[in-house]
Formats: C-alpha cells, structure tokens, sequence
C-alpha cells in the first residue's frame, strides 16, 4: 500500500458508521454524498478530520495542549496515509469581537502596511492636506531667498525650557560643534566656562549647523545641512536671517496652522488590536454595551408598581444609593402613574441624574448607578450577567463604529482612511486598487502588498462575497460566508499537502457563483492538496474527480458505503441513490400545474431602499409558492428578512427598528408571519427534539398512565430529567460530568451512576413495551415511528419529524448538536403540527441547506402541501429544484454589493427562463428543458 497516494481507513464506527474499510486518492478533487443523516460528516469531520487533529495535538508539549480543545481518538481500528487535516465547515468563526473580514483573510494587514507608507496626513479642521516638506523642497525654497542674505541654519535643541542645561552642552560639545545660538546670542563652545544660565529662567539653545551668504552655487551644501540638522532634530529647522528674522520651518505641521501636529506614521497607528491604534474609548471593538432605556423601564407601570425593572430582584442592593421616594417628592414626580405618562424631562431625570442641581439627595440616575454596579462588582458575580441583559451594543460614541483612534484616521489615500476604505464592499475595493496611482518610489515600496491584495479580493470575488465589506464583523457572518472567507485564506497562503474537509461550500451560493467556487477549489488541489468535500449539489458532485456515496438511507439505515470511484461508476452502481439522480433515473418533477393567485390580494412594498436595494416596488402575491432569487449579496435577505419581517414585527414589537419611508400594505388577511431560520433551538443538553415540538409530555404522560406508576404514584413530573423526583442526583439531569484536568483541557464523561440516561434508577424500572423512557429518548425518530405506530397522538408528531427529513436524529439528542439546517426543518415541523391557516405568511432562508436531493423532493411536497391550504410561503433559495416548483419567482440583481438590489425579473419559472437578463433565467431555462426531455 502506497501510504503517498492513498488515505486508507479500516473499521471506522463512528456514530451510525458501520465499520467501513474506505481507500481514498489523495491530491484529488474528492466528494461525499448520500442523503441527509447517512454519515457523510461522521466519516469527514469526525473521523479523518478529528484524527487529524488528534495526530496533531498529540505532538505538542502538555503545556501547549492545555490551551486546545478534547483530542479523543475517533472510534475507529486504522487509518494510513493522513496528511496534515485543516476544516473548514458551516460553523461561524469564534465570537471574536475584534476579528472582521479584513483580520481573518489578512488583507487588512496589508493596507496597513500601505497606509504606514504613502498615505497622507489630513488636517482635522480644514480637511485639506497637510504637506510636508521634504529636504529638497525645503532646499528650494531657502535658495529662493534674497542673494547674498546672511543666514543661519539652526536645529532647535531647547526651545523654552528652565534649566542650565550643563549636561546638554557639554554633549553637543562631545559630538563636535563648536557654536550656540542661545537666547538669539553666539556662543564659542571652545570656551564653554563663558556659557552661564539662570536656572530659575525659560532658555531657547540652537546649534548652528552652517553659516553662509546665499549664492547661486549653495545647493548641495544647503541641502547636506539640513540633512544634519534634521538627524539631531527630526521635525524641526530654524532659519536666522540677516541677525533679525527667524523663519520656522516645522516639518510636522501644516503651512499655515502650526497649533496641530501630525502623529508619526506606525503600522501599529492603522490597527485597532494595538494600543496605539485602538479607539481609547472603546478599546478597538468599536461598540460599547450600554444600558437601555426600554429593558430597564415598564412604561406602563407606575413607580409604585416597580417600572423599574433592575430595581425589582435587587431591592436591597440598590437602596443604598437611591431613595426613590425622596427624588419624586423633590422633583414633584407622581409615583402612582404610568412612566410613559411623566413628562420626558422629569423621566430623563430619574434615568440620568440631573447635574445642574445640587439639592437632589445626592441622586446619580438610575443608569449611572447600574453603570456604578457594573464596574463595581467582580466580573464573575452572577449579578454581572444578570445586568446585563439590561444592555443594548450600541455605537461607540467616540469613535462611531470606526474602531481606530483620531490620529489614525488622519491619514488618507486619495481623500480616503483607512476606515472608509474598509467600508468599502469587495468589489469597490477592486476598483480602487486597479485605478491607484503610484509614483515610482511608491511603487518600489508597496507594489508586492497590492498584487497580494487584489489576488485575495478577487479570489473573494470569485466564490460570490464581492458585496462584502472588510469592516464586516465575521460573528455576523452566515455559515456558507464564514466558510468561504477562510477558504479565502487558505488559498492565500498557498500551502501544500494538507487535506482539506469542506463542509457544503456552495451553500448560499447562487449557480453563478458556484461555478466560480468550483474553479477556486480546483485551483487549491493543483497546489497539491486533496480535498475531501461533503456536497448534495450537483455541479460540484459532478465536477469531482472521485465521489464517495454513504447510505443507502439515514440514522440506523445508513452508514455504509455502497459506491465510490468516478462518476461513471456510481451512475452504474444499482444501489446508489445519488447515481440515479445523477443518471436522471430519479428526479424532482416539474408541478404540471402552478397555482394561480389574485392580483388584487398581494402584499405591496413601496421605496424599498435599505442596504442596497435601488428604491424598489414590488408585489408578493398571496396564497402561493413564491421564491426569491438572485446572485449573492443581490438583496433578498435585505428586502425579506431586513424590510418585510421587521415591518411586520414592528407592529408588535417597539424595539425593532425599521425605515420610515418605506411602506408595506399587508391589509389583504395577513395576520401573522413565521419566521422558520436556521438559528439553534437550544444551547444547553437539557433542550432536545422531543422538548422542543411538545411530544415529549404525551410521552412522559403514557409512561405516567402505566399501571406501575400509579402504584407507585409517580406523576408526569417524575419522567423529567429537569425535575429531583425523576433525575439522576449524581450528575443532575445531565447525564455526564464534567472533570478538571487543571493543565488539560476539561473531560466530559458518562455520569458513572445514571450511564448517561440522565433518570434515577427507580424511574428507568418503569417500562413500557420492554423500554425504559431513556431507552425511547435514544430511539431515531424512525425507530420511534414504528415502535408508536399504534400511538396516533405520538406517531402524528414524529410523521411530521419525517416528512421534514429528520427520522435519523434521535428523540432525546441535545439540540446545540444540530446543524443549521437541522434546527430549521426542526422549526418547520413544530409549525406544522399546528393548524395551517390562509392568513399566515411562512419565510424560510434556504431550507435545502444539507438536503440531498431525495430529502428536497420530500421538503416541496410540504411547501406544496402548505400552499394547498392557502397559507403563503416565501423562500429565499438558490436551489434550481425549488425554484422549478415555485408558482412565482422574485429575481434580484443583477450583479450582488452595488451592482444589486434591482428586480431584474418576476414571474412564473418559465417567465424567469424567457429573460435573458436574468443569470437565474438562464439556468433555470436548461433545467426545465432538460427536464422537458426527460
């Protein structure tokens, strides 16, 4: 076995694996396919990657292994020929507040370097340049004075200040000149016992450093003098002229303003990560939470009625600083009305303080003592977290968002900071590096930083983020953005032999943009890399040089490999699911008939102007399946999730904020939107699938009604691992324990009394049809179909669990472990066990977000389904098989950041395909001809 050529894995049983021997190219373009829960990631991410990973950990120091994350060997017998593994999944980078697009693909490093070398300091106040003045110029300029003028070249050495200044002399002496001017008086310092000053008075003491009368022929020895000059005093030269006239010139100032001075360029003054750099307010962060208003106060409520919300739990620790009592008697305020009723000044008062006033109990506001509190309290107080849920981030009020302090932003590029510059999206950035004009020391300087720069935002370009700005806070990212940006950086470092794990890269990626992503990570393999892919699109499966499909179905019913090698092989292969559809075998029709809509019943947005959106008119018809399309960072989310839900919610919800001019008229039976994202369902191992849709309780409750239990007495409480009667003690609930390996990272294991079923042993005795309730709650959601099948109220919950793709995850698997996409259909499926009416809207942002092609099918004849109901759906979706069955299609573009947000096209499929304008038309006109073929 060549170990060069080949990743070879024997008995890999991670998860629902079932003990797979695999043999895989390396420095191949590599892709894993099968449906949605077949063990795609388990083979990827939690076996070649996490023994990757493991392999790298286990050759550092302890000390450096106590800083990284749990390295447990993968559940599997062998695996040869892994090379270094780097990951690159659907997950946001770190929560780092500091960290944007710029810091994570390093571009921002290189402006940086361009700023510290050719840009140009500003002034403040006129916004005008300042210039400074070079040795040549300044040369210039003296030889433009009168001939024959008597003059003094003299560096500033004390300029007013109190002293003797012995030590300063007798070293100026040491370096080899022999004259001072002090005090406008020569000074021989052959004789410096001459030299006596009152150290009780202000001095000025120059060094002459050349005397002469001006003729034509002085330039190279004006020029040699001020170049010494300035290496004893770098800003400043002085010029004493015919024994009466002091010219300045001060090299760190303006012409004409010599009360500013301009700071001195360091690479460190451009960053917000250093001291020097960072904003002093806000630290580089460029927000700052603060206390709000609307959280801390009940508007409705009166004093009496504690409107103030902080001041309800804590009474106690507050009281000391505040009487509020005495403050409404002082400023006549009634305690007994409603604070929206109070006049705004008197509740500005109460929420500030008033410093005019000096007779007011010594009351500070009540922000300020929240504030107060804050600062006084240790960071791990509890009371700490508890506050600040009264916060709000908000805009650093010194720096506005910029993050970088004054100084820095003093210095422009063709009338532009560098924080403007980062504002700007992708595709502008391009532009003003490709139209940057440099003169020829510049370009010596700075042309390698520019050619790494414009090779990094076209590579960003290239995979569909032109619209994105290098301001952008990367935990504001989505996952397929996120995954993509550090793709971004990978490429731009241009390693070799690494085995890079991607984790559905053309996720919210138009088929446009995809294209481009294709040739990027082909451009990655000629470096000599392999790349191992998880993907359910097409074009990238077909792309690929080698595919490995898992199966044949989800959960217990996958886990094997049932084809791997060329295309061509898993088209032939009788068992492979995804060779069919490849094949054409399978496919998702086209409906015969698309739903018709009233164009009188429509939901009107009017002046639709927010982000990019060019001032848009549009109509969403109701009652339908409509789609909204267009290239990335065209303005779909911005126009459904930015304008459409907010106004909505604004109805509701005084907090969201929402642009005045625009209108929406949803007059026409609209009562309530769902908003079905991919945000988690749960952060704690407490929440789980069962918990979450509501089964849960006609579980517990069947096991409550079993004749041991009311024997035993025990009530539906008993079967929860949230309450003392029905948990296990030992580990509360949890079902593991956590244990501090003080120079290692902390260890998660099975609770050693409850073996991780979270239940006291009394409860687990109580069984039904031979399982215990934590038996059921490891059941997959099909498993526990056939087990309930005789539950009609039980088996409804988990029909809808499999109709959305979800019968492989297990009843009582911990939400925080679901994918996004996952935690999606897990929303859907909650709303779908309610009653379905006409005057609901449902938004979803692309749900086919790891679906495989089978899973799709499933996912349109729900959005059908729904639609027959005469509810109305809008998805934001780049997946052709969805758009084909949409009733109505919204195409933005017609390019994404600037070049965007215009409709480009609206109308049925076949309408979209007729528009040659539209890069959605085009690729919808092949499929649906291919379609009509078939």
């Amino acid at each position: 076995m060549n170990i060069n050529k080949f990743i070879t894995i024997k008995g890999a049983r991670v998860n629902n694996l079932k003990n797979i021997n695999l043999k895989i190219p390396k420095f191949k373009f590599i892709v894993v396919t099968g449906l949605s829960g077949s063990g795609k990631s388990s083979l990827v991410f939690d076996t070649l990657y996490q023994e990757g990973k493991r392999r790298y950990m286990e050759s550092l120091s302890t000390y450096s292994r106590q800083f990284l994350g749990n390295f447990e060997k993968p559940d599997v017998d062998q695996i040869e020929g892994l090379c270094p593994a780097i990951s690159i999944a659907q997950k946001n980078i770190a929560k780092n507040p500091r960290s944007t697009v710029g810091t994570i693909t390093e571009i921002y490093d290189y402006i940086r370097l361009i700023y510290t070398n050719i840009s140009i300091p500003y002034n403040p106040s006129t916004n005008k340049p300042i210039k400074i003045k070079s040795i040549e110029k300044i040369t210039e300029d003296i030889c433009k004075l009168k001939i024959n003028s008597k003059i003094l070249i003299l560096s500033p050495i004390i300029e007013q200040k109190k002293g003797t200044h012995k030590e300063t002399i007798k070293k100026l002496i040491q370096k080899g000149f022999n004259r001072l001017m002090i005090n406008q008086k020569i000074f021989s310092l052959d004789n410096d016992s001459s030299i006596k000053l009152n150290q009780n008075k202000h001095h000025d003491i120059f060094v002459i450093i050349d005397r002469f009368k001006l003729n034509l022929n002085m330039k190279q020895r004006i020029y040699q003098s001020l170049k010494l000059s300035l290496s004893l005093i770098k800003e400043k030269i002085f010029l004493f002229i015919n024994d009466a006239e002091i010219l300045k010139i001060n090299r760190s100032y303006s012409d004409n303003d010599f009360d500013f001075k301009i700071p001195k360029k360091d690479i460190r003054l451009f960053s917000f990560n250093t001291n020097i750099g960072a904003c002093s307010l806000c630290k580089g962060i460029g927000s700052q939470n603060k206390f709000d208003k609307k959280l801390i106060l009940d508007l409705d409520k009166s004093i009496n009625e504690e409107s103030i919300i902080p001041f309800r739990k804590y009474k106690n620790n507050f009281n000391q600083f505040i009487n509020l009592k005495k403050i409404c008697q002082f400023y006549k305020i009634d305690m007994n009305i409603a604070l929206k009723k109070i006049n705004p000044d008197l509740l500005k008062i109460l929420l500030y303080g008033d410093n005019q006033n000096e007779n007011q109990n010594n009351f500070k506001g009540i922000i300020p003592i929240l504030e107060y509190f804050i600062k006084k309290l240790n960071p791990n107080n509890f009371m700490i977290f508890w506050l600040k849920s009264f916060m709000l981030e908000k805009k650093c009020e010194k720096c506005l968002g910029s993050r970088i302090n004054e100084k820095a932003l003093l210095f422009k590029i063709n009338n532009k900071n560098i924080y403007e510059l980062t504002k700007l999206s992708i595709e502008e950035l391009l532009f003003f590096f490709h139209n940057l004009k440099l003169n020829e020391e510049e370009e010596k300087i700075i042309s390698l930083a520019i050619k790494e720069i414009l090779y990094r935002l076209n590579f960003l370009k290239n995979i569909g983020l032109g619209y994105l700005s290098l301001d952008r806070n990367s935990d504001s990212l989505s996952g397929g953005e996120s995954q993509r940006i550090r793709l971004a950086k990978q490429i731009g470092s241009k390693i070799t032999g690494i085995l890079y794990t991607l984790d559905e890269p053309s996720i919210g990626l138009h088929p446009k943009d995809n294209d481009n992503l294709i040739i990027s990570l082909k451009k990655i393999k000629k470096l000599g890399n392999t790349l191992l892919i998880v993907e359910h699109d097409h074009k990238t499966i077909l792309s690929a040089d080698y595919l490995i499909d898992i199966g044949p179905l989800a959960g217990n019913k996958g886990g094997e490999i049932i084809a791997h090698g060329t295309i061509e092989e898993i088209i032939k292969n009788p068992y492979s699911i995804t060779g069919k559809y490849l094949s054409g075998e399978k496919k998702i029709d086209i409906p015969t008939q698309r739903n018709s809509f009233d164009k009188n019943k429509v939901i009107q947005i009017k002046n639709a102007c927010l982000n990019n959106l060019k001032n848009i008119n549009i109509d969403l018809p109701l009652g339908i399946f409509i789609v909204i399309t267009g290239v990335s960072g065209s303005g779909k989310s911005t126009l459904i999730n930015e304008i459409l839900l907010k106004k909505f919610k604004k109805k509701t919800d005084y907090n969201i904020k929402s642009n005045k001019n625009i209108v929406i008229d949803h007059s026409h039976s609209i009562n309530q939107i769902i908003e079905i994202s991919q945000s988690s369902i749960g952060k704690t191992s407490r929440s789980n699938p069962v918990t979450y849709i509501g089964l849960f309780n006609h579980i517990r409750n069947l096991f409550a009604g079993l004749k041991e239990s009311k024997i035993r007495g025990y009530t539906n409480s008993h079967f929860s691992f949230n309450v003392k009667s029905g948990r296990c003690e030992y580990c509360l609930g949890e079902g593991i324990k956590k244990i501090s390996m003080y120079f290692l990272p902390d260890v998660f294991i099975k609770c050693q009394k409850c073996k991780g079923k979270k239940f006291n042993n009394e409860i687990l005795e109580i069984k039904y049809k031979e399982k215990n309730i934590a038996d059921i709650l490891n059941m997959n959601i099909e498993t526990a179909w056939d087990f309930f099948k005789n539950h009609l109220k039980i088996k409804k919950y988990l029909q809808v669990l499999k109709d959305v793709g979800l019968e492989y995850i297990k009843l009582g698997q911990c939400s925080n472990t679901l994918s996004g996409g996952e935690a999606q259909r897990m929303k859907l499926a909650k709303e779908l066990h309610k009653k379905i009416t006409s005057d609901t809207l449902y938004i979803l942002d692309e749900p086919t977000t790891g679906l495989h092609s089978e899973d799709i099918k499933k996912l349109i004849n729900i959005m059908h389904k729904i639609v027959k109901k005469k509810a109305t759906i809008i998805i934001i979706e780049h997946n052709l098989d969805i758009m084909k069955n949409a009733d109505y299609i919204i195409d933005l573009g017609p390019e994404g950041g600037i070049n965007g947000g215009q409709i480009i096209a609206k109308g049925t499929p076949e309408e979209i395909s007729k528009n040659i304008k539209s890069y959605t038309g085009q690729y919808l006109k092949k499929i649906l001809e291919k379609n009509f073929k078939n």
